[in-house]
């Protein structure tokens, strides 16, 4: 990989994205004096209390784990001081690092984002890609300040959005991409060499966390987006339509041909598979289904037992 390389590293990550990222740091040779990440939480129907990924590949490599309930306590302050980091390597930890944070190494922060920023700042930047129609996406690789997502830039590596990809199946691929741009870049990044660029606020958009509401479908909307949205929001939150007040979720959709003229926006207009009306006059099939509490069926299959006919309006 080459020199200089930093001498003591702390690493700060939560989910899978980034447990990509420190696999490629120990891969390279380098050991974090540290990792902090997320404290445990319940997860799932059974709300069973389960580790971050981070911690579990931490704790597999016999590294040091921290799991503060926030950066802004004094005392987790002092532990990230008495590590003497020279610098910090964020991917996806799930926090805002305040200022007393960024002070601490003398490399500074660095941090592995899934964007090409200044596209996509912010806590969901791979759904938000994919619900906005990107045909390119990435990663970058930062300097660290008091902003959201907005340090300037050490380096990016773009690859195009798959066809049908849901962020499900890209977040593991833009994960890979981070962890190898990161390993590339660190020796430039501690000898000075390497020099970060400002972001043009020009271009900078914005992907804030997502909610479960996130997933309702407003029929109102064009069949493409929904579609996008579909996949955007899989496996977490998931899209939903109501069916006489209950939830439906829609696990997978295709895009349909053009709805009947006198169809209004959210009305059924076959199945199965059902087939919705959407505001551009085009209709979203909706392939893939799953009542509350139920397993994922066709639609096909779910209409044997609970029918939706023709002119039913989803949302009603």
């Amino acid at each position: 990989m080459g020199q200089p390389l930093p001498e003591r590293l702390v690493f700060m990550g939560t989910p899978d994205f980034a447990r990509a990222s420190l696999r490629a740091l120990l891969e390279a040779g380098l050991r974090p004096a540290a990792v902090f990440t997320q404290p445990d939480k319940a997860q799932g129907r059974g709300r069973k209390v389960a580790p971050p990924p981070v911690k579990v590949l931490a704790e597999s490599e016999g590294l040091p784990v921290l799991q503060p309930a926030s950066l802004k306590d004094p005392a987790a302050q002092e532990a990230l001081r008495a590590l003497e980091p020279d610098l910090i390597v964020v991917a996806a930890y799930g926090k805002i690092l305040p200022k007393a944070v960024l002070e601490v190494p003398r490399f500074g922060c660095i941090n592995v984002h899934a964007s090409l920023l200044p596209r996509h700042r912010g806590a969901s930047p791979v759904s938000h890609a994919i619900w906005e129609g990107d045909e390119v996406t990435g990663v970058s690789i930062m300097r660290m300040e008091e902003g959201l997502d907005t340090g300037p830039v050490y380096a990016q590596r773009a690859i195009p959005v798959p066809e049908g990809a849901t962020t499900g199946t890209l977040t593991p691929v833009l994960a890979e991409l981070g962890g190898r741009l990161l390993v590339e870049v660190l020796p430039g990044i501690v000898s000075g060499d390497l020099e970060p660029e400002a972001q043009d606020e020009a271009g900078a958009t914005y992907a804030p966390r997502l909610r479960p509401e996130d997933g309702r479908l407003d029929f109102s909307q064009p069949a493409r987006r929904l579609e996008r949205q579909v996949r955007a929001l899989s496996p977490w939150p998931g899209a939903f339509v109501t069916v006489r007040s209950e939830r439906v979720k829609v696990e997978r959709s295709l895009l349909g041909g053009s709805a009947p003229a006198e169809a209004r926006p959210g009305e059924v207009v076959s199945g199965p598979p059902v087939s919705v009306a959407c505001g551009d006059g085009r209709c979203l099939v909706l392939t893939d289904l799953q009542r509350e509490g139920r397993r994922v069926l066709s639609s096909a299959d779910l209409l044997r037992g609970f029918p939706v006919p023709p002119g039913t309006r989803l949302g009603e």
